[in-house]
């Protein structure tokens, strides 16, 4: 899936590397609610398993390449995913802070928002923000996300409690 300047791929055996230093980067773990790092052998595990379709697993990881840059930026998940109330999460990383505000993950999100309501014909969208995450609070509001509510203290952090945010995107075909 293309959209402007960025790809959108299956995971690959080569994003071994990439995926196991982006899963045991612990600044990433608050916003994935992980506590314990990912071996090797996991990873290469799921990689060998990431052809199963969403339907048989629940979640879909795609990776994000910048066409121009040829290179592996990001990764978007499809997680939640539920066929019969046809509604499923959205997760986002670019991993790099050089490769923010470079309007990848905004790309990334409008390809996945069409594959979600059209190919996988989905009613709604929703994700999870931490209170503290302005970025990813503005860009899911840029694409039509709405507030649905606020989960008060619900995720601990070292400096204390944060809100997590969650958001819902309501097809406008029904």
């Amino acid at each position: 899936m293309k959209y402007e300047n960025i790809k959108l791929r299956a995971l690959e055996p080569e994003d071994l590397e990439l995926l196991y230093e982006w899963e045991n980067n612990d600044a990433h773990w608050i916003i994935s609610n992980t506590v314990t790092p990912f071996s090797k052998f996991t990873l290469k595990r799921y990689l060998e398993n990431s052809h199963k379709n969403i339907y048989e697993t629940g979640q879909l990881r795609l990776m994000i390449d910048s066409i121009a840059e040829k290179k592996t930026v990001g990764t978007i998940d499809i997680f939640d995913f539920d066929p019969f109330h046809k509604r499923a999460g959205l997760g986002i990383l670019i991993a790099d802070e050089a490769n923010r505000k470079k309007g990848y993950a905004s790309m990334a999100l409008k390809c996945l928002i069409d594959y979600c309501f059209s190919t996988l014909q989905l009613h709604q969208l929703f994700c999870n923000i931490l209170s503290n995450n302005c970025e990813s609070l503005s860009l899911f509001e840029k694409q039509g996300f709405v507030l649905a509510g606020i989960k008060k203290d619900w995720i601990k952090t070292p400096e204390g409690y944060l809100d997590e945010h969650m958001f819902q995107l309501i097809s406008k075909s029904g």
